[in-house]
């Protein structure tokens, strides 16, 4: 399936028992939630910070322009160095310092300019949202972190978002790891056929996708 394939009950059942992909969903699900209350409250943020509507939307710009910008150089830099799981992982280490701070700092006695800066910073994460249902699944969970109750520094937030951090860091290297031994095992079955068997397979195999054994997954 890919964006411009129109959904069919069957691609759609295809893509979700592909089990290969499932560590891709689980990801997808999560590695936004560490930033993205902070996008969502940003303005209201800033007004509790002192700031006017006006000066909230224009303080809102600086972080978009940036965030192109990393994730531009992020999606080249795979490109070059061609480990995707490194990318995903300096797209978390870049929050973590600043949900570290927003753990320790009282954000109510600080001032309103480092405030916005280290937001600003921690909504500049390099990124590129994909597999969208499960994207915008996380959204809708990342939604239901900050709450009325825990207003308006957010502590328990803060703390779940840094917990999430974390162990985003430990789901990226185990995707990895599970996509190395995935694809050991292909080249352990290819290697083993001879070149005719490999050209019959080629000619005559089902197999679709990345379940064929000439496939390989990037990471």
């Amino acid at each position: 399936m890919h964006n411009r394939q129109p959904i069919t009950f069957k691609l759609l059942f295809q893509s979700l028992s592909d089990y290969d992909l499932w560590s891709l969903y689980l990801l997808g699900l999560t590695f936004q939630l560490p930033a993205t209350p902070e996008g969502q409250y940003l303005t209201l943020s800033l007004k509790g910070l002192g700031f006017n509507t006006l000066q909230s939307n224009l303080l809102s710009i600086p972080y978009t322009v940036f965030h192109i910008i990393t994730m531009l150089a992020l999606t080249y830099t795979a490109e070059y160095v061609k480990n995707l799981t490194l990318m995903g992982i300096i797209g978390q280490i870049w929050i973590l310092p600043c949900l570290i701070w927003f753990n320790v700092a009282n954000t109510q006695t600080a001032s309103r300019w480092t405030v916005y800066a280290v937001t600003t910073v921690l909504l500049s994460y390099p990124n590129a949202a994909c597999y969208n249902m499960f994207c915008q699944a996380g959204g809708i969970i990342a939604s239901n972190i900050y709450r009325k109750d825990d207003a308006p520094k957010y502590h328990r937030g803060n703390r779940q978002l840094l917990a999430i951090l974390i162990m985003n860091l430990v789901l990226y290297v185990l995707v990895k790891v599970y996509h190395i031994l995935r694809n050991k095992s292909r080249d352990k079955k290819w290697n083993a056929m001879t070149e005719s068997e490999r050209l019959e397979y080629l000619d005559t195999t089902k197999d679709e996708g990345n379940r064929r054994l000439d496939f390989r997954f990037a990471h």
